[in-house]
């Protein structure tokens, strides 16, 4: 079985180097990358200037706060978008028109960072240079220092913070074209095959006093760090870690993600390595050791294709 997996992987090394393709942002969302309480909320407000998109606000959101709605900063910034006080009280929207502008509340918060998003684009359009990332450096900066800068300024976590929002948005959009193979994935596999008949552990993430032993998101973790990428050590986390390729897309190293929850990534309890043929390496469970498995079963949620840029871009703590 391990002759014919390394055999797997050689075709698919073959296949990268002649497919082709660009990911593109787009203007819809990947099947259940935003939680389902907030996925029309964000196409819906992500669509209401040329300059925004669902993805770019998504990315936004959950760089801003996982998800949270009742999340305070230690800047007291507050709620799902992080709002400071000062900033609400200027920019925040009765989104849902109950009469309140509530922080806590995402059907405001989220209509308010796309308007103020939306505001940022029309203060820094006269400014050189890609139009969203002007907005983006003026959300994290100030829209003076884009416009006195001529573009996105020369500081450090500005810079950063454009990179990585627009890296993250590239999994929470749907991909439009085909998405390409990622050089490191052959590794991941071979590592997640040296592994084969390693009892499982919850918890484990395959240090010595573990015995080496792995539960399912740390084996891929492990995987993924011996090709020099660093992911989320849980699986809902590592699903933001790339773009999403459909079913019939998959190629050997894609993670594939298992819901209860078919509409909500955050949901996700379980992450396995694809490897062809319909088949992920995986550490089960309790009592089991880590195996092949089949990939088809009822709670089968989607697959992430591992980018170091999209690695790079998820937040520490979501």
């Amino acid at each position: 079985m391990g002759f014919v997996m390394l055999l797997v992987v050689g075709v698919y090394l073959v296949a990268g180097n002649i497919m082709g393709g660009l990911t593109s942002a787009g203007r819809g969302l990947s099947k259940g990358a935003v939680p389902a309480a907030y996925q029309a909320l964000v196409q819906k407000w992500g669509n209401l200037c040329p300059q925004l998109t669902p993805a770019l606000l998504a990315a936004q959101l959950y760089q801003e706060s996982g998800w949270n709605p009742r999340i305070v900063s230690p800047a007291n910034a507050q709620g799902i978008a992080q709002f400071i006080p000062g900033t609400w009280a200027i920019y925040g929207i009765d989104g849902n028109g109950d009469g309140k502008r509530d922080v806590w509340d995402p059907n405001d918060a989220i209509p308010s960072a796309a308007s103020y998003d939306c505001q940022l684009a029309k203060d820094v359009k006269d400014v050189p240079g890609n139009v969203s990332d002007n907005m983006l450096a003026a959300y994290n900066a100030g829209a003076y220092r884009v416009i006195k800068a001529g573009g996105v300024p020369g500081i450090s976590e500005t810079q950063n913070y454009v990179q990585r929002i627009n890296s993250l948005a590239k999994s929470f959009a749907a991909p439009v074209t085909r998405i390409d193979p990622t050089r490191q994935a052959a590794g991941a596999i071979a590592f997640a095959q040296s592994k084969l008949g390693t009892p499982y552990l919850w918890g484990g993430e395959g240090a010595a006093e573990q015995g080496g032993r792995f539960d399912c998101s740390g084996l891929t973790q492990a995987a993924y760090a011996k090709v020099g990428i660093s992911l989320p050590r849980v699986a809902n986390d590592q699903y933001n870690a790339g773009p999403h390729p459909s079913r019939n897309q998959l190629l050997p190293g894609d993670l594939v993600f298992f819901s209860t929850d078919p509409a909500d990534s955050r949901a996700i309890h379980h992450v396995g390595i694809y490897v062809g043929g319909g088949y992920m390496i995986d550490a089960p469970r309790t009592g089991a050791v880590i195996r092949f498995d089949p990939v088809d079963t009822a709670e089968y949620f989607g697959a992430t294709r591992v980018t170091e840029d999209g690695a790079k871009a998820l937040p520490t703590t979501v």
